[in-house]
């Protein structure tokens, strides 16, 4: 969905492609990859490339954390390969997806990937391994995934919408929240994947619902504007994002409140104290104890909450008018 952003107005309209970088970018052509955007998508490729080589030629990410990480690198790489590969060869009006958001989107995905992995690796994998080849290729891996991660983060400062440029909704900041919002609840996701965290207890099941309702919402949303498709609603776009940001405000909201108190307060069966969670006296690369993934779901909750609040506040300021 084409749109041209001003200070409070989003108004449908059509234009030329442009990197947002001040001059229109040079499709159908190698020159693309002389441009500034161009070769910060050049380092991209590279830096995720070197990433997950380091890692593959000493086999050193065993593990549900290590395979993560070759994972986020692996798909980064792929991705900015074939968005290259579009531009260079000007393949636009063929790509399934508007490429007026799909290109930002990913970018904002794939720094979230790189910082994910940037912070996981080292801190629960690299620490793990003895000196050697092994770790400098781990190190020099986490290196690139940090390069990587200011990258893609750049191309996400440089291409997001500004007032009075036309670009995509997923480029204005309610679209780039979403990406955040639903990134941040498959990382909850991965935490609560053991259903002994909150099985037979109906306030913890009910933060699982939240998490899953919110996610799928979001996920709708942008799916809607990646494939065009904002007018099959029954209701109108705008009304739609006001009304799941509100939603998933008090949803969460009622998620942040519960569930701390019926996993660390004692009077609703919690475990205050990680000392006395006897798993959390390992230390192991592939395993996270039940206390410590409890209290990283209360803050990613959180994280998500400040997320959908600013949406809300961004959504509502936003006056779509259609032409």
């Amino acid at each position: 969905m084409p749109v041209t952003v001003t200070r409070t107005t989003i108004t449908t309209t059509t234009t030329s492609s442009s990197s947002g970088l001040g001059s229109p970018t040079i499709l159908g052509s190698p020159r693309a990859l002389t441009q500034p955007l161009g070769l910060l998508r050049l380092l991209q490729l590279v830096s995720t490339c070197v990433a997950f080589s380091l890692v593959a030629s000493v086999n050193a990410y065993n593990g549900f954390m290590g395979n993560w990480c070759m994972f986020a690198w692996c798909f980064c790489f792929a991705v900015t390969l074939l968005i290259i590969i579009v531009e260079v060869g000007g393949l636009q009006p063929r790509f399934p997806l508007s490429w007026r958001n799909f290109p930002i989107t990913y970018a904002c995905y794939a720094a979230l990937f790189c910082l994910s992995a940037s912070v996981i690796y080292p801190s629960t994998y690299v620490q793990f391994i003895p000196s050697g080849r092994t770790r400098d290729h781990a190190i020099a891996a986490t290196v690139f995934s940090c390069i990587a991660c200011v990258a893609y983060a750049t191309e996400v400062a440089w291409t997001r919408a500004r007032p009075g440029e036309i670009t995509g909704y997923m480029a204005t900041v309610p679209g780039l929240l979403k990406v955040v919002e639903t990134f941040v609840a498959c990382i909850i996701f991965a935490f609560i994947i053991d259903s002994r965290l909150y099985k037979y207890k109906p306030a913890l099941e009910w933060c699982v619902a939240v998490y899953a309702i919110c996610f799928i919402l979001a996920a709708v949303a942008i799916l809607l504007n990646l494939g065009d498709c904002t007018n099959m609603l029954p209701i109108p776009f705008p009304t739609f994002l006001s009304g799941l940001a509100l939603l998933s405000v008090l949803f969460y909201a009622s998620a942040m409140v519960l569930w701390p108190l019926y996993q660390f307060d004692e009077k609703y069966g919690g475990q205050p104290h990680r000392w006395k969670d006897l798993n959390c006296k390992k230390s192991h690369p592939y395993y996270v104890c039940d206390w410590d993934c409890c209290l990283a779901v209360a803050i990613l909750t959180a994280i998500n909450l400040l997320a959908y609040v600013a949406d809300l506040v961004y959504s509502t300021r936003l006056v779509f008018v259609r032409v």
